[in-house]
């Protein structure tokens, strides 16, 4: 037998951890999952560059059934105690919810028990495991499932079909937990998850699980949005079949199991139009509310009559905003959340796209205007005098030029990356967004001529631009290709190939924000789609520092007077943009006699003014870093900060470096920490290598190319060493780093190409030097002769 120590992890799990777990009872192929990535990796976004980051990755997820994950295993080899993977576990466990915490080196387990608060930590032989049976029965008895109803409703199956989708970790947490709760009789659940993460899907599997287990016989899902309960009818609800219907025309089937209904059907200010009525106060048992936000939140709505009538029923609020404000409150009603899954956790597990910010910032927009004595608009009505600023445009004074500005620099931003991007023009009302869809015709002419749906006006008013809605979020569709609107998209809307949001619109709520925000968040690599950009006019971005945000963006971008809007891939170190802005306070221009504002009882008039210049104003460059800090950073800068996280000191690098078996490695773990080599090296030289790129970067080490550092090698005359024929081979190996690097030496596959296959096979090659083990042995002398002091 092999000794122990000697053993990697892998071998570790293979050959004594996964036989101890299935000898304890476990199924290896419904109970065990083994290398489980639960998270996909943060996108990391530098300029038009992108990549992933690290997954989390867990050793093993334990199930007592399918998708009711129960127990985590970290392993490690045997050279490391039997608890050296327990904090990892925990903090993996933490994240998962999950309450039995192991860790094994091969030698024996040590069990961190959740449920056990005197004694949480023991040891446990390789014999000694728990079995499923024992662990389930602990967390009952834990969780408060006291009766066999109980067990049976929380046991209950998943739906699942032949597709192999597999519920993401946090909808598990969500579903299981609201199951959890609604079975030991809490009666109000508030659920939290950001836009994109799948709250319809979580949703469909609460009410199945609670459907199948008859713990709920009939289900009301609410809706706002007419295209939201089609789009959940088809999709997510489809299993439901023959037992769903959609309450419509006001009129009521009492026939069926699960309803879905627009709260707009079954209510109405007379009381006749209250459908809901129709059903006796205790017909649902489960009644599940859509973006809870938008009205069951206020007392006196007309939704909430709905739940108070149904208040029998258990109620489910899903929500990406909890509104909570003096007047409006979801946590008042509801309680505090089960669950929450925010945007910014969405962005770090990279489920969610990143995003970078465009702020643009006009003249007008910073310093007010305010017209000439006398001044007359474009239809001859005279201009109140007054300071108008950035409340008044679009609404009481409409500057045709800064329309005009705002469209081109929308259309100079998409020629310059796609212009078959995705985009949505979020404007301050209906005639702003008809206006805005008029500028940007007339600034891409072309474009609007090759098809008159590549810019369409999409509001509620408009029943062309309505129809036009679907093609609009379908990722197949090339056309519409930018859509205007005020309203209409701010929720409910799935496009998931939207690229760039525009913001012409002032936005004072949060709630309002995040589902804007929402609109572009959804990943889709097939489509190209990693992340999108937000294009700012109206300063709405500054919600971003508010503290009920959590999704900071990856960059900021101010261009300066005449720039291209499209961020820079590399903005100049310490960049701050030049001319200073103006106040951003009116009222600083404003003399004593003039008033701000109409009179109060007048309403206000609407003024279209045609000749007024406006321009944008210089700013700066700037990025959120992962810690959320608003910085100017170069690709340097941040490769810098990135390192640094890795090696404290030139020398920590140093050592890691001379002792890694394969330097790969480290390259490999640096790149998943978001150091962009190539790009990197097409910044500082493309024929230096990656231990000169990162002496260079991080500590200012003057670097070699690697074609010096290979000629270094042959003036010490490393060859002497060897026979003729390793002469051979360490010179192809020299030329062959000289041209491609490190990484690509290190395995005996480079022995299969050219020139190496003129000096015979690769076992030949091997054996000629003495064998694999010789190989290895030059490999590494040669290495430690390339990066000699």
């Amino acid at each position: 037998m092999s000794d122990k120590k000697t053993l990697s992890e892998r071998d570790i799990c293979t050959k004594y951890v996964t036989p101890a777990v299935t000898s304890a009872g476990w199924d290896i192929d419904s109970q065990i999952r083994e290398e489980v990535s639960f998270t996909n990796g943060r996108i990391i976004v530098r300029g038009k560059m992108f990549k992933r980051g690290e997954t989390k990755r867990a050793d093993y997820i334990l199930y007592y059934k399918p998708n009711i994950p129960i127990a985590i295993i970290e392993a490690k080899d045997n050279k490391n105690s039997i608890g050296a993977g327990m904090q990892q576990a925990l903090r993996y466990s933490e994240t998962l919810h999950i309450p039995f915490v192991f860790s094994s080196n091969g030698d024996g387990f040590l069990f961190h028990d959740k449920t056990n608060e005197e004694q949480p930590e023991i040891e446990l032989s390789m014999n000694n495991f728990p079995s499923p049976k024992k662990l389930w029965e602990k967390y009952c008895v834990w969780k408060g499932f006291d009766s066999p109803e109980k067990k049976e409703i929380v046991g209950q199956d998943y739906y699942s079909d032949d597709s192999g989708k597999l519920p993401r970790y946090y909808q598990l947490v969500a579903i299981n937990k609201s199951v959890e709760a609604i079975t030991n009789g809490q009666d109000r659940v508030l659920l939290v998850m950001a836009t994109g993460t799948g709250k319809t899907f979580t949703a469909f599997q609460i009410i199945w699980r609670l459907w199948k287990s008859k713990a709920k016989k009939r289900i009301l899902f609410l809706a706002d949005r007419n295209i939201l309960v089609d789009q959940t009818m088809t999709n997510d609800f489809k299993p439901f079949k023959g037992a769903m219907t959609k309450i419509s025309k006001r009129q009521v089937n009492k026939a069926y199991e699960i309803y879905l209904s627009l709260y707009q059907a079954v209510t109405g200010s007379e009381e006749e139009k209250n459908i809901y009525k129709q059903f006796s106060p205790d017909f649902f048992d489960l009644i599940v509310i859509d973006e809870c936000h938008r009205g069951s939140a206020a007392e006196d709505s007309a939704w909430r009559e709905i739940l108070e009538y149904f208040k029998s029923a258990s109620q489910i609020g899903l929500t990406a905003t909890p509104k909570e404000t003096v007047d409006v409150s979801n946590i008042d009603y509801f309680g505090d959340p089960l669950y929450t899954y925010s945007l910014k956790q969405g962005i770090e597990d990279g489920f969610l796209a990143p995003y970078k910010v465009v702020r643009i910032d006009t003249d007008k927009d910073l310093a007010g205007w305010r017209p000439p004595k006398g001044k007359v608009d474009k239809y001859g009505q005279e201009i109140e005098d007054r300071i108008y600023n950035q409340k008044d445009f679009d609404k009481t004074l409409v500057l045709d030029n800064r329309t005009k500005l705002v469209a081109s620099k929308i259309v100079e931003f998409l020629e310059g990356t796609d212009p078959y991007s995705k985009t949505i023009v979020f404007c301050d009302n209906i005639d702003h967004a008809e206006r805005m869809r008029q500028a940007i015709v007339n600034r891409n002419p072309d474009r609007a001529k090759e098809n008159y749906k590549y810019v369409m006006r999409i509001t509620g008013d408009n029943e062309e631009g309505k129809l036009q809605l679907d093609n609009f979020i379908t990722p197949e569709e090339r056309y519409p290709v930018i859509a205007t609107t005020s309203k209409l998209m701010t929720t409910g809307v799935d496009a998931q190939t939207c690229k760039l949001i525009v913001l012409d619109q002032r936005i004072q709520s949060m709630t309002e924000f995040k589902q804007i925000i929402g609109r572009g968040t959804r990943i889709r690599e097939d489509f190209d789609k990693f992340y999108f950009t937000i294009m700012d006019f109206k300063k709405a971005t500054e919600l971003f520092a508010d503290k009920d945000f959590d999704g900071d963006p990856v960059q900021i971008y101010k261009p300066k007077l005449d720039e291209t809007p499209i961020p820079p891939d590399d903005p100049a170190e310490g960049t701050d943009g030049g001319m200073e802005a103006p106040p951003t306070n009116p009222n600083d221009f404003i003399p004593p006699d003039i008033n701000i504002a109409p009179k109060e009882g007048e309403k206000p008039k609407k003024y279209y003014v045609d000749d007024v210049h406006v321009y944008v104003v210089a700013e700066r460059v700037q990025y959120y870093d992962k810690d959320g800090k608003l910085i100017t950073e170069s690709l340097k800068d941040y490769t810098k900060k990135t390192i640094y996280r890795k090696y404290k000191s030139l020398d920590e690098f140093l050592i890691s470096w001379t002792n890694a078996e394969k330097k790969k490695v480290i390259m490999e773990e640096l790149e998943k920490q978001g150091v962009f080599w190539e790009e990197l090296a097409d910044e500082v030289g493309k024929d230096i290598d990656a231990f000169d790129l990162v002496c260079h970067v991080a500590w200012g080490k003057p670097p070699l190319t690697r074609k010096e550092r290979a000629l270094n090698v042959k003036k010490r005359n490393y060859f002497e060493k060897y026979g003729e024929q390793s002469i051979k081979v360490v010179e192809a190996l020299l030329d062959k780093y000289s041209k491609d690097g490190i990484q690509n030496i290190e395995g005996t596959e480079i022995l299969t190409l050219d020139p190496f296959n003129k000096l015979g096979t690769p076992i030949e090659i091997v054996r000629s030097i003495g064998g694999k083990e010789r190989y290895e042995e030059l490999i590494k002398e040669m290495e430690n002769d390339l990066y000699a002091a």
